[in-house]
């Protein structure tokens, strides 16, 4: 598929999320403040953006609201931000595609994502699911991945996938399933993953490769069949689950894919305000009650040890999903 692995080892040198917070420095912020999330409301970011500002409001003494800015693939919410002021009172929770992806998904982006962002903190890291109808799973015989790829290849285009927008993490996990295995499975992209999971319910697409958190209740129901993760090894929330390396044969044993969500503010945030709002941000992602509401989703709390270290980390990832962007071919609806 490539001539490097893609998405190996994508969060290695995170051992900082183990370690324990600093009390937030004391620099001035605004009287309340707002994170933006770039999809509608019922989808997973939206959802973890919930439960932080929850922790987040008493460890700063004010009000935390969240704000769905939905629109382009996640590209509107992320400009808000971008074109906030730099005063602490937007942020934005921000997917890694967002950060890593979009500059080659979109030639004509209004906003610069290494220029126009001060990166703060990662809030979680997760493996996309990739989950079923399971009224259609049963009718087509789907009881795993490989027999799936296999209908696929042998019904070229009649299967759907819905994503959460176009050139978004589960768009290109979809592009290199199919660049490797050739089963044609087309892409619907909607304006969050909340509508994109109500059509999978009402069987008018038949698949969904994304996060977890807003997929695993309805897969606890028996609504939805999970068939397989995107990181190469099963994880422990799903253990009968298999990952990608199960799928050597096919061509995927390459692939090992995690996503994952880090705040972020304006660029020009004096440097004070941002140490405050980075110590902050990290003890509310790191008390056991978060810390569980996530894991029991299919998140994974992870926080940086600094503001360098998030951008670091942008650095490491981008060639690799600006290569799954590549593949994807995609271009701005």
């Amino acid at each position: 598929m490539t001539d490097r692995p893609l998405g190996r080892r994508p969060l290695a040198g995170l051992a900082a999320a183990t370690l324990l917070p600093a009390s937030p420095a004391r620099a001035e912020l605004p009287a309340a403040l707002t994170i933006v999330v770039a999809f509608p409301p019922g989808g997973a970011l939206d959802l973890l953006a919930r439960l932080l500002a929850e922790r987040l409001a008493p460890v700063l003494g004010r009000p935390v609201s969240v704000e769905n800015r939905a629109g382009n693939g996640g590209v509107l919410g992320a400009e808000a931000v971008a074109r906030a002021a730099p005063d602490g009172a937007t942020l934005g929770l921000l997917g890694l595609t967002t950060w890593t992806a979009m500059p080659a998904l979109f030639p004509r982006l209004p906003f610069d994502p290494a220029r126009d962002f001060t990166p703060l903190t990662l809030v979680s890291a997760g493996a996309l699911l990739c989950v079923a109808n399971a009224e259609t799973a049963a009718a087509r015989g789907w009881d795993d991945f490989r027999a799936l790829i296999s209908w696929a290849r042998a019904h070229p285009g009649k299967v759907s996938l819905g994503s959460s927008g176009q050139g978004t993490a589960s768009h290109l996990c979809l592009s290199a399933v199919n660049q490797a295995t050739g089963a044609a499975i087309a892409h619907v992209p909607y304006r969050g993953g909340g509508p994109a999971i109500q059509d999978l319910l009402a069987g008018k697409i038949d698949l969904m490769f994304d996060v977890m958190p807003a997929l695993l209740p309805l897969v606890r129901e028996g609504r939805l069949t999970p068939l397989a993760v995107s990181s190469a090894r099963p994880l422990a929330t799903l253990p009968g689950v298999p990952g990608m390396g199960s799928f050597a044969d096919l061509g995927l044993g390459e692939l090992d894919l995690v996503t994952w969500n880090a705040m972020a503010a304006p660029a020009g945030l004096p440097a004070a305000a941002a140490d405050r709002l980075l110590a902050a941000i990290r003890l509310a992602a790191t008390t056991p009650d978060f810390r569980a509401r996530l894991r029991s989703l299919g998140y994974e709390a992870v926080v940086s040890g600094s503001r360098g270290e998030l951008a670091r980390l942008i650095e490491q990832q981008r060639p690799v999903w600006q290569r799954l962007a590549a593949l994807a071919g995609a271009a701005p609806p």
